[in-house]
């Protein structure tokens, strides 16, 4: 069974930061590439960042230069460091592996 468990979500302020873990179980890590999306109220899913099976990443230019994401193949797991977070980051992350998705972690950026 696969599943994919993210955490690390919270409230923080602007400009603060945060870092997203997402733990992989039931797949052979190391063969996927992972993703980050995020979903705002009434907004549509979004890709925020892209780690390719050779760390390679992507991201959305809204998030470049203050996000980085990881991956750790050895603990199956992939991470989003959040950096100079603003109100507009808020929204439920979401990990994605293929076809499978967590449960998201909600990230709230207010004073």
């Amino acid at each position: 069974q696969v599943q994919l468990v993210e955490s690390g979500g919270g409230l923080v302020q602007p400009g603060g930061s945060l870092r997203l873990s997402c733990a992989a179980s039931g797949i052979i890590f190391s063969f996927y590439a992972m993703g980050w999306y995020r979903q705002a109220p009434g907004e549509e899913r979004e890709l925020v960042a892209v780690i390719a099976r050779s760390g390679n990443t992507n991201y959305a230019d809204s998030v470049k230069g203050r996000f980085t994401a990881s991956r750790d193949d050895a603990k199956n797991t992939v991470y989003l460091q959040m950096n100079s977070l603003k109100p507009e980051d808020t929204a439920v992350y979401y990990c994605n592996a293929g076809s499978q998705w967590g449960q998201g972690t909600q990230v709230t950026v207010s004073s």
